[in-house]
Parts: structure tokens; sequence; C-alpha cells
């Protein structure tokens, strides 16, 4: 609990209904055990097709009738030479050697009767036939016009035409037509992901081929209940004769669900490189386009597609970019591409046997704003959750993602396992890969526990700042995270305390962490209030030594009360409010469909504030009853600025307590 401006600590949030304990991780990129899963293009060598012949031949007329109209344009006429009006043009008049001019303003234009050599005296000269010149302002037009005259030089009244070069007419003549037609293919290519127009309603989907598709159920740990349900689909895909003498049917679409980075991905490409079988990969939101029919035109295609190459396995990812539900209203544009999409999908699910072996896989994180349509039975008729592992499942992920690397003596994977409680199969497959980039910058050979626990602290704390704090802020900091951690000593049924520092990590300026030691599925009423304490041990120790606080308590302080409003408005833990759930499940606006009255609302917000003020109450007096362990740790942390548990414990003179909760960070 650091004394950033800002706050940015992780400190405690809601905890999660139905799985681990939820202490802030970094989420990381979903990891795919190697490029054997990216799988080829499916599609053959493209050929010719009746459009594409038209527009050749349609291109073809176009050039030839430019080339002819190019053909009866006039020749090209000679190059004028600009000359002097005096004295060569006029010398060239008096002799008579002038035939005929024309003028657009003061400029003269003319043509010779014989040729003139042009510049007089010079040995490269060339003859000129045709001139202009420019007339000053001060000549004497009159006198001029009595000269043309008298020597018969022919007078027009408007100049010749523009002379132009063959290359210039055959571009002027082409150019506009050629760029139309290069506008055109361009615009097409782009609208079609630069594969041709012909594609332009295909399908995008990447396939894989069962020859290098070599992920399977082995590369997939820590989901076993998942794994089991998808068993079944495995076994028809290879023998579906076993199903059909009976009447059974596979399922046409399995749509699994579950929090980022669960494995879902991960575990449809494992399906089908088990059951050896083509596998198709799409987006969802590679369907849609610009325009209305495009989405439609591709689901066709993708079916069509796998129908060919049954039995097979179709993989939307992403469903809910195109599975929303849909609302009554929205007319046209891009709303109207994705009902029409989705109504495509529908027909698809519904229109295919299962007996050709065509089995659709979806993935989203949302499945609560998915269609209802896509979810009755017949279409996505089975649904398979992925939760975040537990202690054995991270230990059997941990496994999986050190295949390839050399693990040292001391590297212990179910210690790492035990206190990492809420990452999934991705936070995982980060942390490793965290710990063997700090064991290479580091020329280790192997990568040791070490490695492990400062790649932790990196993905979970943040990475150390070295940044000069003045001597009253560490002491500020010192007591702030002190304030928090003797709490958490302090208080029954509380997390241990893993590790307290006031280092500058990320944006915040210290941290305390605690961590449980077993992973916890339910909370109870004084595990949520202890937590609530916890948090306000970093602004009450602040009070108590400096009289006043700061801004470094601002996320706690939101915390504290998002927790309290979900104890009170969600899991029905006030005797004022009772089992209502009056508050959406992430805080904000009332339920839209609760008639919640005002009364109701002001009871939530003064139920709220008397658990924040109990608690707050509460800390005081613990705080100013153990004010010498409080001081004797703040000594500690300036002495070490960091301490684990054990030194922890020891700085405070108070012994360590068998419990378990969450991160608690400033």
């Amino acid at each position: 609990m650091g004394q950033d401006p800002t706050d940015e600590r992780e400190s405690p949030r809601r905890p999660p209904d139905h799985h681990g304990d939820d202490h802030r991780h970094p989420k990381g990129w979903r990891v795919d055990p190697g490029p054997e899963g990216r799988g080829t293009p499916g599609a053959g060598p493209r050929k010719f097709g009746p459009f594409s012949l038209w527009f050749l031949l349609l291109l073809v007329s176009l050039l030839a009738m430019n080339w002819w109209l190019a053909s009866i344009l006039p020749e090209p006429r000679a190059q004028r030479v600009g000359i002097p009006y005096n004295p060569t043009f006029l010398e060239q008049v008096r002799q008579g050697n002038v035939k005929s001019i024309s003028s657009k303003g003061e400029t003269v234009q003319g043509d010779l009767r014989s040729p003139l050599l042009y510049p007089p005296g010079d040995p490269d000269a060339e003859p000129v036939m045709k001139f202009d010149t420019e007339v000053p302002t001060f000549a004497n037009e009159e006198e001029l016009a009595q000269l043309l005259e008298r020597e018969g030089v022919e007078i027009n009244a408007e100049p010749p035409e523009e002379e132009r070069s063959t290359f210039a007419t055959i571009l002027l003549s082409f150019g506009p037509t050629l760029l139309l037609v290069a506008l055109f293919v361009f615009l097409m290519r782009r609208m079609s992901g630069g594969a041709g127009m012909t594609s332009f309603g295909r399908s995008r989907a990447r396939r894989v081929e069962p020859s290098t598709q070599r992920i399977t159920f082995d590369d997939v740990a820590g989901i076993d209940e998942a794994k089991t349900e998808l068993v079944q689909i495995v076994d028809f895909l290879k023998d579906p004769d076993k199903y059909r003498r009976l009447g059974g049917r596979i399922p046409r679409g399995v749509l699994l669900t579950g929090p980022p980075g669960t494995g879902k991905t991960l575990l449809a490409r494992a399906l089908a490189g088990e059951a050896e079988v083509p596998f198709f990969s799409i987006s969802a939101s590679e369907f849609i386009e610009l325009f209305v029919g495009v989405g439609a035109s591709r689901v066709r295609d993708l079916f069509a597609e796998a129908k060919k190459a049954a039995p097979a396995i179709i993989f939307i990812d992403e469903l809910d970019a195109i599975g929303r539900a849909r609302g009554p209203g929205g007319v046209g544009g891009s709303h109207e591409e994705r009902e029409q999409t989705l109504n495509q999908i529908l027909t698809e699910l519904d229109g295919f046997d299962t007996s050709i072996g065509v089995i659709v896989l979806s993935a989203t994180n949302r499945p609560e704003v998915i269609d209802p349509a896509l979810l009755r039975p017949g279409r996505f008729d089975r649904r398979v959750m992925l939760q975040p592992p537990d202690t054995a499942g991270r230990r059997r992920i941990l496994g999986v993602h050190t295949r390839s690397v050399p693990l040292a003596a001391d590297a212990d994977l179910d210690r790492l396992a035990a206190t990492t409680a809420g990452m999934v199969g991705a936070d995982l497959a980060n942390l490793v890969n965290e710990a063997a980039l700090m064991a290479a910058s580091r020329d280790r050979e192997t990568v040791g526990m070490k490695d492990f626990d400062d790649a932790l602290e990196k993905l979970i704390l943040g990475t150390e700042r070295r940044i000069l704090l003045t001597p009253a802020e560490r002491r500020r900091t010192a007591y702030h995270e002190a304030g928090h951690a003797i709490v958490a000593m302090l208080t029954p049924g509380a997390d241990p305390v893993r590790k307290v520092s006031i280092i500058p990590r990320g944006i915040a300026l210290g941290v305390t962490l605690s961590a449980p030691e077993a992973d916890r599925f339910s909370y109870d009423r004084p595990y949520l209030l202890g937590k609530i304490k916890i948090a306000l041990g970093g602004r009450v120790a602040e009070e108590l030594e400096f009289g006043e606080v700061t801004t470094g308590a601002q996320t706690d302080i939101k915390d504290v009360t998002q927790l309290a409003r979900n104890m009170v408005g969600q899991w029905g833990m006030s005797e004022a409010i009772g089992p209502l759930a009056v508050i959406p499940e992430e805080g904000g606006p009332l339920l839209p469909h609760a008639e919640i009255s005002p009364e109701t609302a002001r009871r939530v917000d003064d139920e709220v504030k008397r658990i924040v003020d109990d608690a707050l109450d509460e800390v005081r007096s613990l705080l100013a009853e153990h004010r010498e362990q409080l001081d004797a740790l703040v000594e500690g942390l300036l002495l070490h600025e960091t301490l684990d548990a054990e030194e922890a414990h020891e700085a405070a003179g108070i012994p360590a307590m068998v419990a378990g909760a969450e991160e608690v960070l400033s």
C-alpha cells in the first residue's frame, strides 16, 4: 500500500462466487504450445471463373477501343521554337519568309516558307519551320500590321491546335480508364482481404490438416472436467457407428465458456488433434464486412468446405461478436449485417445432418450475452464451462509449460503452484516464460526457484522502480505498509502475510502481499470483514503516526466501498437489507429489472457506511493497542526495505498464524 498519489496499489476486491481466491494478478497472452497448431490455408490453387473471364474480356476491349481512338487522332506536329521579336521575327517578315501567323495575347505563333537555321552562326543550329515569339508592349501595332499586310503574311484569328506528342496522346487516352480499373481492383482486393474479387464472399477460416495438428489432450492440463466432456465427441468422430446403431447423435454445437486465458482455444485444437480430423478455425469478427450479406455468404462457404472435408471440426472463436442477443430495434449498416450473419449460422446449424461428422465448437468469455436462439437444443446444445484451475491443476499446467525448460534442482513446482492461486493457464505460461527470460539475462544454464519467485513478484507486484524517495516519504510508506501487515497478522482467519516491501514497484511506492495457503471457493462474512480491515490498516497507520491522511489510500477506499456494497447488495450479508440483490454484479446503477425504491437505495448506502465505519473504529483500536509492534515493523522496513513472512513476523514480534487471503497492494 504505497504512497503514490494515484495509489495504484492492488487492494482487496470482491472474491469470486465459484472458484478460488481472486487476488490480483496480471492477465497474460494466450499461449500456444508451438507453431504446430497454426495450420495452413486449405484452399488449393485458384482458377478463373466466369466473372474473371468476363472481367478480362472487358479490360481487353477497353484497351483496344482506346488504341483505336488514339490512332485516328491527328498526327503530332513539329515542336515550335521560340525566336526573338527583334531582329529575327521582323527580319523574316521583311524578307517575305513568314507564311502565316496567329496570336493569343502577346504571343505570336507562325509558320515559315523556308527553313531558318536558328540560332544563327551556331554550328549545331537546326532548321526551324514553326516558331513563336512575344510582341513587346511598346511595339507599334499599326506599323506591324502594315508590314505583315505588305509582305502578304496570312493572319489567322485563332492559334493552331495545342500540339502534343504521341506519348501524351496515348497517356491522355488510356490514363483515365486505367486509373478507374486500377482503383476498382484495389477496392475489391481490400474488401476481400487481398485474395481477389472471386473470394469476396468466401470463408477466411484457417484449415489445419490432421498431419499438421500435433496438439492433443496431453498438452492441456488443469481443466480435466472440460476434457472429460469432450472425450465423447472424440470417440464419436473416430467411431460414429458405435453411437448411430443405438439411435444417438452427436451434439451439433459445443460452446466453451470461461474467463480469458483458461484454454478454450487450446482445448478446441486439442480436440481436433485427438480426433485426427481437419480443423477449421475462424474468429467471429472475420465474418462481418461493410456490405450486408457478405458475412452470411462466408458462413455458407465455411460450412460447405467443412462438409466436403467431413468428418471435421469448425471452431468459431469469440462468438459474442456476432451472437449477441438481438433487440427489437436497429436497421441497416453493421447491425443488419451482424443479424444476417447470425441468422445464417442458425440456419446452417439446423440444416446439416450430424451423421456427416461436422461438429461446431465455439468459445466466448461472455455467455450471458449470447442470443438464446443459439443455445437451444439442436444448435449449441452442449455447454462446457472452463474454470480457473485449483492447486493440483496449476501444478499440472506448470509441468506442461516447463517441458522444454531446463529446471534447476531447487525448482519446486509444487510450492509455486500453491502460491499462484487464481492464475489461469495463460498466466502460468507467462510466468514460466518470464522466469526463463530472467535466468537467461543472468547467464544461467537452468531456471531456478529464485527466477520463478522474481518472475512472480514482477507479474503480481510490478517491476521495481529506481526512484529516490525522501526520508519523509520512505517513513510514511513504511507506516502505510506496516499498517496493512499488522492488521493482517492480528486478524483471525486472514491470509498470512508473504512479503512487505517499501521498494517502489510499477506506479506504487510499496506493497504488502498476502496469499492463501489453499484454494478457497466460498467466503464467509468474518473473512470479508477482515479484508476490509486490512485494506483500512494503511490509512489508519498514517493517521496514527502523522495525524493526517494522504491520497495514498485512494484505491483502498475504493475497494473497501465496493466490497461493502457487494456484501449488502449482492451477497445478502446485511440484516438491514436481507437476501436481496439490489445492485448489479459489478456495481454501478441499480438493476434494471428490479424495482428498487429510493428508500431501499438509501438503506443500502447507510448499511455500507455502517460496515466501513465499524471496521475503521476496530482498526484504530487495534493499531493503537499494538503501537509498539507497528513501530518495530516500520523500523525493520526502513532498515531492510523488503521483509519476507518470517522476517516480518520477527520484526513485529508477532508469532505467525495459519491463515489464508489475497494480496494487498498499494
